[in-house]
């Protein structure tokens, strides 16, 4: 019992200090509270929702690819490969070997004429194939256009990524043994 007596002495020893020390603050806040009231602005009027209907007729889809390219482009072939398309059955006729590599890993090492036709005589890997104005050479179906005393110039046939098929101009330049890296 002398613990709960003890307990509950210093519970009303406590309650006693409490009470008187902090009168003057409470009472100056509630003078200064007094008067204050909040003001908070009434919310604004929901207005309700109105959906508009997404009429396609007539209007651009703006999902199309064609929506991105130049108008010149789209109208040439409607997403068929516009009017340039390589002959991949062709392809697979002529079975040529360089049409097997990419046009960075040959070399033109040559040049000779043979019965006033130019050819050039190009490496890949360690042989020699000689190729004339005519032949096709490389991954983009690249045909030999001229063939000069220092490179051979070609017309390749190259895909974008909307699946537009356009033609570049490239060249394989002689390599001399000094510039080469062989």
């Amino acid at each position: 019992m002398k613990k709960g007596n003890l307990l509950l002495i210093g519970l009303i020893s406590l309650m006693g200090c409490s009470s008187g020390e902090h009168d003057d603050l409470r009472q100056w806040m509630e003078e200064s509270t007094k008067d204050l009231r909040g003001q908070v602005k009434p919310l604004p009027e929901v207005k309700a929702y109105v959906p508009v209907p997404y009429e396609m007729y007539g209007i651009t889809d703006p999902f199309r690819p064609a929506k991105i390219e130049p108008e010149g482009r789209g109208k040439l072939g409607a997403g068929k490969g516009g009017g340039l398309q390589p002959d991949f059955e062709a392809r697979e006729l002529r079975n040529n070997v360089l049409e097997k590599y990419p046009l960075e890993s040959l070399t033109m090492i040559g040049r000779l004429v043979i019965n006033k036709v130019p050819m050039a005589a190009i490496q890949y890997e360690d042989k020699v194939k000689q190729v004339k104005v005519g032949d096709y050479i490389g991954l983009d179906f690249g045909m030999v256009t001229a063939i000069g005393e220092s490179e051979v110039k070609l017309r390749e046939l190259i895909q974008d990524s909307a699946g537009e098929w356009s033609e570049r101009d490239s060249s394989l330049l002689l390599q001399s043994k000094e510039g080469s890296s062989k």
